[in-house]
């Protein structure tokens, strides 16, 4: 849970007819507006306040892909968006951008602060004070939860339930769902539902397979859910409302994952230099039958 690159995960790709009419009907939908806003911020190169309300053409589109200013001295542990902005967790400091990920506002945390999402001008973070992946337990298992206009720290939730040590959220349904660790020889995942209040209601099982660490990023988008996990090859489990797997694919989204109405994510990615820093970036990514999503290439214009 703590590591972005070690281990090795042996990918096996699982899909069903449903799955695959699903991704066919998702690619065809309409851009969101955000996704549209982010795009022609980066593509317009010049001061001009961007036009959200005119779509941009496609190489508007193609080009983006947005990086998180500065460096930071932990790795890229999750993402989220709104209309204004992108969130960043660095593990141990949570960071606000613009759309054009132009640093507003920085904030230490505590070691480890994970995945986190987005609801009603708040942002909740999946966090561990203690042990991951113990097969004894041994985690500290919290979800924090910060104002979104100025990262100003409002309430601590205590979920204890998640035995490996949390990792992750997202929701779904107005409830809550927490993500974590792994022990080594373990061959399902474990997520735990929570109310609005972080009353908790059950453990779901998800018959992954082996993942190395566990689930690191989770969002619930497109009737789908869609969970990062680190190995060597990273891999995307993409499961329906109940947690049943319609596939396991080698595409790393291990950093963060965001969902959009319009049949596109947001996929994270970062690096770590030492003496230098963790840097961090998102890119728009689209489902696929094959890869379970892609970068658009840089020669093409939007599937079809």
């Amino acid at each position: 849970m703590t590591s972005p690159t070690d281990g090795v995960v042996t990918a096996n790709l699982l899909i069903d007819n449903d799955f695959l009419k699903h991704l066919l009907k998702i690619r065809m939908m309409t851009m969101h507006r955000l996704i549209l806003c982010l795009s022609v911020l980066l593509a317009s190169g010049s001061n001009q306040a961007a036009d959200t309300k005119r779509p941009p053409d496609k190489e508007t589109v193609r080009r983006f892909k947005v990086s998180c200013e500065g460096t930071y001295q932990h790795h890229l542990q999750g993402i989220c968006v709104d209309d204004e902005a992108i969130y960043w967790s660095f593990t141990t400091t949570l960071v606000k951008t613009d759309l054009d990920g132009k640093l507003l506002k920085k904030v230490p945390v505590a070691n480890h602060h994970g995945d986190l999402c987005r609801h009603d001008g708040k942002l909740y973070i999946a966090v561990n004070r203690g042990k991951f992946n113990d097969p004894q337990g041994n985690a500290d298992s919290w979800v924090y939860v910060y104002d979104a206009a100025n990262l100003q720290e409002l309430a601590r939730h205590n979920v204890q339930q998640v035995f490996h040590g949390a990792g992750g959220i997202g929701i779904q349904n107005g409830h809550f769902f927490v993500v974590g660790g792994l022990p080594d020889g373990v061959e399902e995942n474990y997520v735990y539902e929570y109310d609005w209040d972080f009353k908790f209601l059950k453990k779901r099982i998800i018959k992954s397979g082996h993942t190395h660490l566990g689930i690191q990023t989770a969002t619930f988008a497109h009737d789908r859910w869609w969970l990062g996990c680190y190995g060597d090859p990273k891999i995307l489990l993409v499961t329906d409302t109940d947690f049943r797997v319609k596939g396991r694919y080698e595409f790393d989204c291990s950093l963060g994952i965001e969902g959009s109405p319009d049949g596109r994510l947001l996929a994270a990615s970062g690096r770590c230099e030492k003496d230098k820093g963790c840097t961090g970036s998102v890119q728009v990514a689209f489902p696929d039958v094959k890869t379970g999503l892609k970068y658009l290439p840089a020669e093409q214009g939007d599937p079809e």
